[in-house]
């Protein structure tokens, strides 16, 4: 390839992400939108384009096209290759270049929409995630999805009171018998290194990593189902967010609820947009 041919080539990129970044953008496939907001990001990296909240903002957008790619049938190793040329094309961009100015621009403009934005829902396969980053002294949900054990609900992401959030399972089971342990059931990558889409979704016993909850209280009224009056919060650490960021965003992963019986009671979660409603509530409360 010609210096001629790299530099139009480089420009039509620089364009196309313009266009492509902006987070209501349809019109490429979802594998070309994927690739064009990683090639923003990558020039973000290297050039310092944004403030904070605009790049929160993008590492939203970004990891909700990865999530329509992957739902619409792109390989995840497709994807992976296609971050790859993005970093190396952002790579070859001069950070003085006119066009990257204009993709700066755009990309200000467009996502200066977000972050006015109180709520998104983050549509999966099966069950979506709501985020909402409005302010309250009253607890309540940051980022939730639901599910149900037998005529349980079950709500699980981050809530919290102000700017404190964690996450958190919120479960209000139906008689008086009560869980005395609670863990997060997903596929161990190390064991399993690709997605398990197989079957109802949950990887089998053998293949799966575990995280115990650490420790559990009465649920605030704010975050119960709406027709139920008591529950329990059981709390989590951080490191479960990193487990399910891991996961394909077709992937189930599942709460299990441990009674002193020996019954378990198990709540099924699809992992879908997780990364993204955690990038998007990183653009704070409003």
């Amino acid at each position: 390839m010609t210096i001629g041919q790299t530099a139009s080539k480089t420009k039509a990129v620089l364009l196309a992400a313009a266009v492509l970044a902006l987070p209501t953008a349809v019109r490429a496939a979802p594998a070309d939108t994927y690739y064009e907001r990683a090639f923003v990001v990558a020039a973000d990296a290297r050039c310092n384009l944004f403030a904070p909240n605009i790049e929160a903002a993008l590492a939203a957008a970004t990891a909700q096209a990865r999530g329509a790619a992957l739902r619409s049938g792109t390989a995840e190793a497709e994807l992976a290759a296609a971050a790859t040329r993005a970093r190396a094309r952002a790579g070859t961009v001069s950070c003085a270049d006119p066009q990257l100015a204009t993709v700066r621009a755009r990309v200000d403009g467009a996502f200066s929409g977000w972050l006015r934005t109180p709520r998104m829902v983050f549509p999966g396969a099966r069950r979506p995630w709501t985020a909402n980053r409005v302010s309250s002294a009253d607890a309540s949900w940051r980022l939730q999805q639901m599910s149900v054990v037998g005529a349980s609900p079950v709500a699980f992401g981050y809530a919290g009171k102000g700017e404190a959030h964690g996450l958190v399972a919120v479960v209000s089971f139906v008689g008086r018998s009560r869980p005395n342990a609670a863990r997060i059931v997903l596929r161990d990558p190390v064991r399993v290194p690709r997605p398990w889409l197989a079957g109802e979704g949950l990887v089998p016993v053998s293949a799966r990593a575990s995280i115990w909850a650490t420790g559990v209280d009465a649920a605030d009224l704010t975050l119960l189902a709406e027709d139920r009056r008591a529950g329990e919060a059981w709390r989590f650490p951080a490191s479960v967010a990193t487990a399910i960021e891991r996961l394909d965003p077709r992937e189930t992963f599942a709460i299990e609820f441990h009674f002193r019986d020996g019954s378990v009671a198990t709540a099924k979660f699809e992992a879908g947009d997780f990364a993204a409603g955690r990038a998007f509530l990183a653009m704070g409360l409003i």
